[in-house]
Protein backbone atom coordinates (compact mmCIF):
# COMPACT_ATOMS: atom_id res chain seq x y z
CA UNK A 1 0.00 0.00 0.00
CA UNK A 2 1.36 3.41 -1.01
CA UNK A 3 1.75 6.28 1.42
CA UNK A 4 -1.20 8.69 1.46
CA UNK A 5 -0.94 11.95 -0.47
CA UNK A 6 -1.46 15.00 1.75
CA UNK A 7 -3.00 18.25 0.49
CA UNK A 8 -2.14 20.89 3.10
CA UNK A 9 -3.33 24.51 3.11
CA UNK A 10 -0.58 26.90 2.00
CA UNK A 11 0.02 30.12 3.94
CA UNK A 12 1.01 32.21 0.91
CA UNK A 13 -2.09 31.03 -0.99
CA UNK A 14 -4.18 31.98 2.07
CA UNK A 15 -2.69 35.47 2.17
CA UNK A 16 -3.01 35.94 -1.60
CA UNK A 17 -6.66 34.80 -1.62
CA UNK A 18 -7.55 37.11 1.26
CA UNK A 19 -5.74 40.03 -0.39
CA UNK A 20 -7.98 39.56 -3.44
CA UNK A 21 -11.04 39.34 -1.19
CA UNK A 22 -9.98 42.54 0.57
CA UNK A 23 -9.55 44.37 -2.75
CA UNK A 24 -13.03 43.27 -3.81
CA UNK A 25 -14.56 44.25 -0.47
CA UNK A 26 -12.90 47.65 -0.61
CA UNK A 27 -14.24 48.32 -4.12
CA UNK A 28 -17.72 47.01 -3.28
CA UNK A 29 -17.98 49.13 -0.13
CA UNK A 30 -16.92 52.24 -2.03
CA UNK A 31 -19.46 51.55 -4.80
CA UNK A 32 -22.28 51.07 -2.28
CA UNK A 33 -21.40 54.34 -0.55
CA UNK A 34 -21.27 56.14 -3.89
CA UNK A 35 -24.64 54.67 -4.96
CA UNK A 36 -26.38 55.81 -1.78
CA UNK A 37 -24.91 59.30 -2.15
CA UNK A 38 -22.53 59.25 0.81
CA UNK A 39 -19.99 62.10 0.46
CA UNK A 40 -17.29 59.98 2.19
CA UNK A 41 -16.92 57.25 -0.43
CA UNK A 42 -13.27 56.74 0.51
CA UNK A 43 -14.28 55.28 3.91
CA UNK A 44 -15.40 52.12 2.12
CA UNK A 45 -11.79 51.21 1.38
CA UNK A 46 -10.54 50.99 4.97
CA UNK A 47 -13.83 49.39 6.04
CA UNK A 48 -13.52 46.62 3.43
CA UNK A 49 -9.86 46.10 4.26
CA UNK A 50 -10.57 45.93 8.00
CA UNK A 51 -13.45 43.49 7.54
CA UNK A 52 -11.49 41.02 5.43
CA UNK A 53 -8.29 41.54 7.44
CA UNK A 54 -10.09 40.69 10.68
CA UNK A 55 -11.80 37.71 9.04
CA UNK A 56 -8.48 36.40 7.70
CA UNK A 57 -6.77 36.81 11.07
CA UNK A 58 -9.67 35.13 12.92
CA UNK A 59 -9.93 32.12 10.59
CA UNK A 60 -6.19 31.57 9.99
CA UNK A 61 -5.71 29.20 12.93
CA UNK A 62 -8.48 26.96 11.59
CA UNK A 63 -7.92 27.22 7.83
CA UNK A 64 -4.14 26.83 7.79
CA UNK A 65 -4.17 23.52 9.68
CA UNK A 66 -6.80 21.96 7.41
CA UNK A 67 -5.48 19.03 5.42
CA UNK A 68 -6.88 16.43 3.08
CA UNK A 69 -5.43 12.94 2.81
CA UNK A 70 -5.80 10.74 -0.26
CA UNK A 71 -5.27 6.99 -0.09
CA UNK A 72 -5.71 4.46 -2.88
CA UNK A 73 -9.49 4.45 -2.35
CA UNK A 74 -10.53 7.51 -0.34
CA UNK A 75 -10.12 11.26 -0.06
CA UNK A 76 -10.52 12.31 3.59
CA UNK A 77 -10.65 15.87 4.85
CA UNK A 78 -11.45 17.94 7.89
CA UNK A 79 -14.81 17.71 9.50
CA UNK A 80 -14.39 14.67 8.94
CA UNK A 81 -15.27 14.52 5.28
CA UNK A 82 -14.74 11.34 3.33
CA UNK A 83 -15.20 10.69 -0.36
CA UNK A 84 -14.60 7.37 -2.09
CA UNK A 85 -12.46 8.00 -5.16
CA UNK A 86 -14.84 5.96 -7.32
CA UNK A 87 -17.62 8.41 -6.37
CA UNK A 88 -15.82 11.51 -7.70
CA UNK A 89 -17.46 12.88 -10.82
CA UNK A 90 -15.50 16.11 -11.37
CA UNK A 91 -12.52 18.02 -10.03
CA UNK A 92 -12.53 21.78 -10.65
CA UNK A 93 -10.18 24.66 -9.89
CA UNK A 94 -11.59 27.83 -8.31
CA UNK A 95 -8.75 30.24 -7.60
CA UNK A 96 -6.58 28.61 -4.94
CA UNK A 97 -9.34 26.07 -4.17
CA UNK A 98 -9.91 22.66 -5.70
CA UNK A 99 -13.55 21.59 -5.80
CA UNK A 100 -14.38 17.88 -5.69
CA UNK A 101 -17.88 17.01 -6.94
CA UNK A 102 -19.29 13.57 -6.20
CA UNK A 103 -21.68 11.55 -8.33
CA UNK A 104 -24.30 12.19 -5.64
CA UNK A 105 -23.89 15.96 -6.06
CA UNK A 106 -21.91 16.66 -2.88
CA UNK A 107 -19.23 19.33 -3.23
CA UNK A 108 -16.06 19.62 -1.16
CA UNK A 109 -13.37 22.32 -1.22
CA UNK A 110 -9.70 21.66 -0.74
CA UNK A 111 -8.77 25.22 0.18
CA UNK A 112 -5.67 27.36 -0.23
CA UNK A 113 -3.56 25.14 -2.43
CA UNK A 114 -0.15 26.46 -3.51
CA UNK A 115 -0.58 24.74 -6.88
CA UNK A 116 -4.25 23.92 -7.46
CA UNK A 117 -3.51 22.46 -10.90
CA UNK A 118 -1.12 19.93 -9.34
CA UNK A 119 -3.70 19.03 -6.67
CA UNK A 120 -6.34 18.51 -9.36
CA UNK A 121 -3.98 16.40 -11.46
CA UNK A 122 -3.02 14.22 -8.48
CA UNK A 123 -6.66 13.52 -7.66
CA UNK A 124 -7.56 12.80 -11.29
CA UNK A 125 -4.59 10.40 -11.63
CA UNK A 126 -5.86 8.45 -8.62
CA UNK A 127 -9.40 8.07 -9.95
CA UNK A 128 -10.37 4.56 -11.04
Amino acid sequence: MADPVIFQADKSAYIRTNAWLAAGAMAAAMIVLWLIGNPYVWTGAPAGLAAIGFRAWYLASEELVAKWEMTETTLTGPGPRSVALDQIEAVNIMGSFVQVVTKGGDKHLIKYQADPAATKAAIERALP
